[in-house]
């Protein structure tokens, strides 16, 4: 049996975090305190995730999306990569990364058959990135875009969560960069993720964006999405060399159309990133349950995918689950 949910949606899209480590710390994915992270013996073995990995594509999950934390600061990544291209039924793996430790370790990447990657880049100014990441490391991350770029991964994607009073003043010198880089500049509505995420009183959303980018460097041609795509609504400007993408997940709910599951780096099943239902997986598993019952604890978490998720920047209602606890 497929991955069937009750609003009739394949769900074939397993995003997993292999970590809740990271060598940053954003605004918008760990404002606040600093929450505990979780011992080595709480996180999923490269083992159990391949496990589970092979119990998902018996039901139909045929494109991964490895995420973290940071994924590349974890020990033995590029060998468990290399795994997850080679497995029989997958027909995509893809990665995203801060960018920091891109420049040095692309090739190691590479060799292990990614080609499609998401960098996260919320600025071009140096001074700017280190009061969004709490690290002056803007320059590792930009020469690794370049690194990728040289060794023929491809789409990169270039990832910006779009903050008023933030980097709103920027937006439209990284859409200006699609016209002479061959990227796919993405830009997302921020998210009010975590009990003590920020509180955007006045959101900064697509159809303010586009209109910001279109007034500045003109109009934006649409693109029809492929199937490997996922929720961005692509753009081009007239004879750029890359793209513009659009991930609403506030203004323009697409989950009509959500393929997605996600598996947290402590074992936990998600069938929506803006809800904190999850389905513990990893104690079945650790405690001897067989295929079949693992198979259920999917089927379960799929009957319980919502038609569509609740979050809205006028509603009092949060996700409590931090952004770095999930993995995006």
């Amino acid at each position: 049996m497929k991955l069937i949910d009750p609003h009739q949606r394949k769900l074939s899209y397993l995003r997993i975090s292999i970590t809740d480590r990271c060598n940053l710390r954003c605004m918008y994915c760990q404002p606040g305190k600093l929450s505990p992270k979780l011992n080595h013996e709480d996180i999923l073995s490269y083992e159990e995730l391949l496990h589970i990995v092979k119990i998902g594509v018996d039901l139909g999950i045929d494109k991964i999306r490895v995420t973290g934390g940071e994924p590349l600061v974890r020990k033995g990544v590029y060998g468990f990569l290399e795994k997850l291209v080679r497995f029989p039924g997958i027909r995509d793996v893809s990665l995203t990364t801060n960018g920091v430790l891109l420049k040095h370790h692309a090739k190691e990447i590479r060799d292990a058959g990614i080609r499609r990657i998401n960098i996260s880049l919320d600025t071009l100014k140096p001074e700017r990135f280190k009061t969004i990441t709490g690290l002056d490391v803007f320059q590792n991350v930009w020469d690794g875009i370049q690194t990728v770029a040289g060794l023929g991964f491809s789409p990169i994607k270039i990832n910006t969560v779009a903050m008023r009073g933030v980097n709103d003043d920027e937006l439209v010198d990284i859409a200006r960069l699609s016209l002479t880089r061959p990227f796919h500049f993405r830009f997302i509505e921020y998210m009010p993720i975590g009990s003590d995420a920020e509180n955007a009183a006045t959101p900064l959303l697509t159809p303010e964006i586009q209109a910001c980018l279109t007034q500045a460097i003109g109009p934006l041609e649409p693109i029809q999405n492929g199937c490997l795509d996922g929720p961005a609504r692509r753009f081009r400007f007239a004879d750029a060399i890359g793209e513009i993408g659009f991930i609403s997940a506030m203004s323009h709910h697409f989950c009509g159309t959500c393929n997605r599951l996600r598996l947290t780096a402590s074992g936990q099943l998600r069938s929506c990133l803006l809800s904190d239902r999850q389905d513990d997986i990893k104690t079945p598993l650790r405690n001897g349950a067989t295929d079949p019952e693992i198979a259920d604890i999917f089927r379960e978490s799929v009957r319980h995918k919502a038609m569509a998720h609740t979050l809205s920047s006028s509603q009092a209602f949060r996700v409590n689950s931090r952004m770095a606890g999930i993995g995006g």
